[in-house]
């Protein structure tokens, strides 16, 4: 600055300044854990999962509904594996080509081995005889067939 600017202009550089770095200070970083990587694959993993009769039956509407669910479940429990993503990836895209070429053999096929390669899983059944199966109401378990909780 020089001498001649009074502390007004001052003030308004520096907080044209602050303004400009503020917006960046929010960004997520894009931090990865187990947690995040469990939930992905529970509730991904699950509705993936609930497409086996759909797939049996060759109903290629309900797996084309669930489309979503294979990206989302592609990117969040391989977000950390690039391989593992890109073998994911491919089988998706196998499962989705069955479906567009109204394919119900290749469907049953791409679907059981995503399922096998991937280690697709419904969520477990769980009672409050069996225990407990989640313990807050963020947990992604909660309202599903695994959210379980005693109460007394």
């Amino acid at each position: 600055m020089s001498a001649t600017t009074d502390r007004r202009s001052a003030m308004i550089q520096i907080a044209g300044a602050a303004a400009a770095v503020v917006p960046f200070a929010a960004n997520a970083d894009g931090a990865v854990s187990g947690a995040s990587i469990g939930r992905a694959r529970g509730i991904y993993g699950s509705r993936i999962a609930a497409l086996e009769d759909a797939v049996a039956k060759g109903d290629f509407a309900a797996v084309a509904a669930e489309k979503n669910a294979f990206v989302l479940f592609n990117s969040g429990a391989y977000a950390v594996n690039k391989a593992k993503k890109t073998e994911a990836i491919k089988g998706t895209n196998a499962i989705f080509a069955a479906v567009r070429a109204k394919d119900a053999g290749a469907l049953k096929t791409a679907y059981s081995a995503y399922v096998a390669a991937n280690d697709v899983a419904p969520l477990p059944t769980v009672s409050n005889d069996d225990g407990q199966g989640y313990s807050n109401d963020f947990d992604y378990r909660a309202r599903s067939k695994a959210g379980a909780i005693y109460v007394r």
